[in-house]
């Protein structure tokens, strides 16, 4: 996410039961216990089981099942319980725990534990923005200090792996199972600091596609590893406009086509296996001329992501509750918006707009059966991710 709302959000998905190794040189990390409700560590199913599984448990859902998968919906990190009734309410199948948090590891494990509680059979995506730097939700006293993507970058490849294995087992051991991380854009060298979103953050961890390409895959396969479900941002890269997302209209990259090799660090990214790719808020004229910001672009999000790149998992918008770049569609028909385009999970920062993006789904759903079609196959997608994760099983 841009930093300035996505600085305050955290996505947790918790009870996750990834069961990938993850080494540190030759030892194995540490063991911790699974946060109450959780799921055991499991064997990682195969991608056919895990579709085939995902599969079943869609046809058994109702339509507003189906939609609920279709959100992750912000709420305070401070006080999760406050989206309790609007997990049970709307079915959602995701939540994103907003703002910075200074808690300890048992509060915020007991927090998770409540709003899984709250869910249906299918477990919630809880998710956190926990990149470091600035954008690092959880700063407890078990949660000490990440470097920013740039310092990280520095490290060589084995540290680098030691280090991120070791920063998302903290998170699984409270019920995180998705970061919205690794940030795999690329910033120029000439652009550094003027660009908003992500340099003036040092956000990247280079001005070059291949390291950059490079640490992404380490940081996606270390994180898995561990337990923690990855999120590439912002495709197809925020490294070169000038305006940010969250706060300001009209952010535009001129430059990027659909061969660019500003893209190579998704590609990376996308062939370790991360489980979801996160779209950009921004306009690419020469990817989509007609398209106010990726998010809602078809050309973007399924021709380029889905059918070039052959990226076939879980794509998550930006912001589309508080952020500027998107205020100029009504805030119902955002989500609506955005699946159409291929997209699968609709994240907005704000509690509130939890009720009109599912009724609006809802009302889009039943009146035309292609779209409902489409809610059908993201809501695969989306639990498909959550079987890999130990949320959801056909067991």
């Amino acid at each position: 996410m841009g930093w300035t709302a996505a600085a305050a959000v955290v996505v947790l998905v918790a009870g996750v039961g990834i069961a990938y190794a993850v080494t540190r040189g030759n030892e194995a990390p540490p063991r911790h216990p699974a946060p109450p409700g959780a799921t055991a560590e499991l064997p990682a199913p195969s991608p056919s089981s895990t579709a085939d599984c995902a599969a079943t448990i869609v046809q058994g859902m109702s339509l507003e099942e189906r939609v609920g998968q279709l959100l992750m919906i912000g709420t305070p990190v401070g006080s999760p319980g406050d989206a309790i009734g609007a997990v049970q309410k709307y079915h959602l199948g995701g939540i994103f725990l907003a703002g910075r948090s200074t808690a300890d590891a048992a509060t915020l494990r007991q927090a998770v534990s409540r709003l899984q509680a709250a869910a249906g059979k299918v477990r919630l995506h809880v998710a956190v923005d926990q990149e470091g730097g600035q954008v690092q939700t959880l700063k407890g006293p078990d949660f000490p200090a990440i470097p920013t993507a740039v310092n990280q970058g520095k490290l060589d490849q084995r540290t680098l792996a030691a280090d991120t294995g070791e920063w998302a087992s903290r998170l699984k051991d409270i019920g995180v199972t998705l970061d919205l991380a690794p940030v795999a854009d690329v910033v120029p060298a000439e652009i550094g600091t003027a660009n908003p979103p992500i340099g003036k953050f040092q956000r990247q961890y280079g001005s070059a596609p291949g390291p950059v390409a490079e640490d992404v895959a380490t940081v996606v396969t270390a994180a898995q590893g561990a337990g923690v479900l990855t999120t590439l941002k912002h495709f197809p890269g925020l490294g070169r406009v000038r305006v940010n997302t969250d706060t300001s209209t009209g952010a535009r990259d001129d430059l990027t086509t659909a061969d660019d090799p500003a893209l190579e660090p998704f590609r990376s990214g996308i062939a370790a296996g991360s489980a979801a790719v996160m779209m950009s808020s921004a306009a690419y004229p020469k990817l989509d001329p007609d398209a106010p910001v990726a998010a809602f672009s078809e050309k973007i999000v399924t021709g380029l992501l889905r059918d070039q790149l052959g990226y076939q998992g879980m794509v998550l918008s930006d912001d589309l509750g508080a952020a500027k770049a998107v205020s100029g569609v009504p805030l119902a028909q955002r989500a609506v918006r955005f699946v159409r385009a291929g997209g699968d999970v609709a994240l907005t920062v704000r509690l509130s707009d939890a009720g009109p993006m599912t009724d609006a789904l809802l009302a889009t759903a039943k009146a035309d059966p292609a779209f409902a079609d489409r809610v059908a196959q993201s809501a695969t997608r989306v639990v498909a991710t959550k079987v890999r994760a130990g949320l959801a099983t056909c067991q």
